[in-house]
């Protein structure tokens, strides 16, 4: 028989020092294990089977002898029982686990996702403020702390249905989403089972289509015949956001393309604008040809010390959006105050924006004028062609889009 270990008192227990693993006594296999640092835990020795067992019952003096006993005697009656102490542990250490990763909650999700795969992926600094913004808003106060791995088709049209109808292009975002959030809790093991805000057969049963309830409103576009008149108005007011939106005007460009538009961009004697592919929205450097009255324009702007921008705000920052916006409503407010209509769309009969201003060269390429539609397209830097196309293709048709440019300037300044 095995020689019984003699049982010490804590206060031996606290006197060992040596390195190594030190039999206490009080029940079978109970050790205190010393390592080299000086640091102690408790180890019940055992066999189960053919199989040698160090089972680990915590450290000392966390764990007191009285407890360590305790937890040793406990191990020896589920051995007796046919329990391997340290399978059984294995099995609740995957099982806290999987249900620590079944927790996590959408809002959680979200952030994990965007940090892991979207911040890396979306150049536009607006669009990635969008994600955020439209599910904190409409999302998170619904699912934003259920665990994804619950969330069910009820909780998602819980989410969409307040808005489904009402603003349905945003809603429509809102499901793309929360699919992809939950595309990628699913691939990393947060939740299992068919995506519940999947639209195709799916929720496409259960809501209306967005075609069908989707009321499709453009810009409001300054009509064609209206251009001209328009613009020499604009060319009456001073200041720099008259200028920006006459420059606007000029190139049929975004308002965040002319906003962030910085001198180092501009070329005056080449007579070319080259906005590179952080700025834009297909995330693609795109080379805007200036006409003469474009280049005519910036060479009598002044240049602001200390400020990169073209068309600085007042504090030699970049001017904000609504700044640009502002001068379009005044010079439509001076016509109501005299008793004119202003310069309407001709569909929504809405005062024109800005941004309009792009459909209106859209509209004066397609219908005043023999350009091809791929160049105009190109001027308002969309995709033109399939992806296979655009791969192949390495010019962008400048010199052809100059013309262009050219002939539109000419148009709206007479």
């Amino acid at each position: 028989m095995p020689k019984k270990a003699k049982e010490l008192k804590a206060i031996e227990v606290k006197r060992l020092t040596t390195p190594g693993r030190h039999a206490v006594g009080g029940t079978s296999g109970l050790y205190l294990a010393i390592n080299d640092t000086g640091a102690k835990s408790w180890i019940q020795r055992s066999t189960i089977g053919s199989k040698r067992r160090h089972i680990g019952l915590g450290s000392y003096p966390e764990v007191s002898l009285g407890v360590a006993r305790d937890l040793a005697r406990e191990m020896r009656r589920k051995i007796s029982s046919g329990i391997d102490p340290v399978e059984e542990r294995e099995v609740e250490r995957k099982a806290f686990l999987a249900e620590q990763k079944h927790g996590l909650t959408f809002k959680d999700a979200f952030e994990q996702y965007f940090q892991e795969k979207l911040d890396g992926e979306l150049r536009n600094t607006k669009h990635a403020k969008q994600w955020g913004s439209t599910l904190t808003t409409y999302a998170y106060p619904v699912i934003g702390s259920m665990p994804v791995s619950q969330i069910q088709v009820e909780d998602v049209l819980a989410v969409l249905r307040p808005i489904w109808a009402t603003k349905n292009e945003t809603a429509s975002r809102v499901r793309q989403r929360i699919e992809k959030v939950l595309d990628w809790s699913k691939v990393t093991g947060h939740r299992d089972g068919e995506n519940p805000a999947l639209w195709k057969g799916n929720l496409q049963q259960l809501l209306p289509a967005p075609s069908k309830v989707q009321k499709v409103q453009g810009h409001p576009a300054l009509a064609l015949d209206d251009i001209s008149t328009w613009f020499k108005l604009l060319r009456m007011r001073d200041g720099m956001a008259a200028r920006s939106l006459e420059f606007l005007t000029l190139t049929a460009s975004r308002s965040g393309e002319i906003r962030g538009a910085l001198w180092e961009e501009i070329n005056l004697d080449k007579a070319i604008w080259t906005i590179p592919n952080e700025r834009m929205k297909a995330g693609r450097e795109h080379r805007v040809p200036l006409s003469s009255m474009a280049t005519e324009l910036l060479s009598k702007l002044p240049r602001m010390m200390g400020s990169p921008y073209v068309f600085p705000s007042p504090k030699d920052a970049q001017m904000s959006e609504m700044t640009i916006s502002a001068v379009m409503r005044r010079i439509q407010k001076n016509e109501e105050k005299a008793g004119r209509a202003g310069f309407l769309d001709t569909r929504s009969r809405r005062p024109a924006v800005p941004h309009g201003l792009r459909s209106s060269f859209r509209d004066w390429a397609a219908e005043r004028t023999n350009h091809p539609r791929e160049m105009a397209e190109m001027a308002l830097a969309h995709n033109v062609g399939s992806e296979v196309e655009r791969a192949y293709r390495r010019g962008d048709m400048l010199e052809k889009r100059r013309q262009m440019m050219q002939d539109w300037a000419k148009f709206v300044t007479t």
